[in-house]
């Protein structure tokens, strides 16, 4: 196995690192020796694993061969640089740049990174046979993240282009709605329910079809439930936009789902406000689906469902997936994680992964 680290987005705390592992566990990839750092990942595991993250991944930036780690000073990092083996991973004629990115403010006394970058330069030009800068078109690129108080230094191998996603924002759809998901969160929920090719994905509150089409991207059989009409229209509307052959878009209630079989389910239930809960309380029918959901499931298969936080005004927190636990203890499930996405002042989503026992 290789050691490997992932520079992640920062726009939540612990989804990133969670979806990179969701993502290897769901592709048969073994991983060890995990260590999470601010907007960092580091793991060993498959030096192919790599790809399925490019693939999948929403909330990862690059992917990189970690060379050394070290603590954030200029002094620390040229030591260990100079005892590591660069003629293993730059090859004689080879180019190369080096690139050092700073997360947040930390080692920002002790650490200009334009000059960082230099000195690594002048190091690995020194222990390496007939290579060259090139900061313009390298053969290779070292990455270096300063996150806190070290330095994680390595071999990009790969790095993720995010731009279609906001492609896929809910504003950009022809079918809009204000609670749609956006797109990053909907492929993140995905990865956590261990969704992969060919899987049967459901989504039982489909709405405007966020989940159903980032499920399609990483080539999983899409199958979406909607008690509201308008909603599966609008659903077809922007599948069709985006060429996604869905396995079936269905008006259905979804607490009496019509299936025997899903290989996972991933679903944001309507809250009440602008979506429609079905003459229910948001925390009944979110019972009900739970329960739905379990026949359809096999042991060891996953739901990834988002559950509110709110927060009235004076003060009270109506705390959904806590208040829940027993109930989903006792139906069969186990609760594998929970992270938190804030959305507004009075709202945050929960988003809850329970499997089945």
């Amino acid at each position: 196995m290789a050691k490997l680290f992932f520079l992640l987005s920062g726009e939540s705390e612990s989804l990133p690192a969670a979806e990179v592992k969701a993502i290897l566990e769901a592709e048969g990839y073994r991983y060890a020796n995990t260590e999470v750092l601010d907007q960092t990942l580091r793991l060993e595991s498959e030096l192919s694993s790599v790809q399925a993250v490019q693939i999948r991944a929403a909330f990862t930036r690059l992917c990189a061969l970690e060379l050394f780690k070290s603590d954030a000073t200029e002094t620390e990092i040229s030591k260990t640089a100079s005892n590591t083996d660069f003629e293993a991973v730059l090859k004689p004629g080879e180019s190369f740049s080096v690139r050092i990115n700073r997360i947040k403010n930390y080692a920002d006394q002790a650490i200009n990174t334009m000059r960082l970058e230099g000195k690594l330069g002048k190091i690995i030009l020194q222990f390496t046979e007939d290579t060259k800068v090139n900061l313009k078109n390298p053969d290779k690129t070292f990455i270096g993240i300063i996150t806190n108080e070290k330095l994680v230094f390595g071999l990009k191998l790969t790095e993720i282009q995010t731009k279609t996603f906001s492609e896929r924002r809910p504003r950009k759809k022809p079918f809009f709605h204000p609670s749609a998901m956006p797109s990053k969160l909907a492929r993140c929920m995905v990865n956590l329910a261990h969704g992969k090719t060919e899987d049967l994905v459901l989504d039982p509150f489909c709405g405007t079809g966020s989940s159903l089409i980032e499920a399609a991207y990483i080539g999983c059989r899409a199958l979406g439930v909607d008690a509201q009409r308008r909603m599966v229209l609008g659903c077809r509307k922007n599948l069709q936009h985006f060429n996604i052959s869905p396995e079936g878009l269905i008006l259905a209630d979804a607490r009496h789902l019509p299936f025997t079989r899903v290989d996972c389910v991933v679903t944001d239930p309507p809250y009440g406000r602008s979506s429609s809960t079905l003459k229910s309380t948001t925390k009944q029918l979110v019972q009900e689906v739970l329960a739905s959901s379990l026949g359809l499931l096999g042991v060891g298969q996953r739901i990834c469902i988002a559950l509110p936080i709110r927060v009235n005004q004076q003060g009270q927190v109506d705390h959904m997936a806590k208040d829940l636990a027993g109930f989903v203890k006792g139906l069969g499930y186990r609760t594998i994680e929970s992270h938190l996405v804030y959305i507004h002042r009075s709202l945050t989503r929960e988003i809850m992964v329970y499997e089945k026992t």
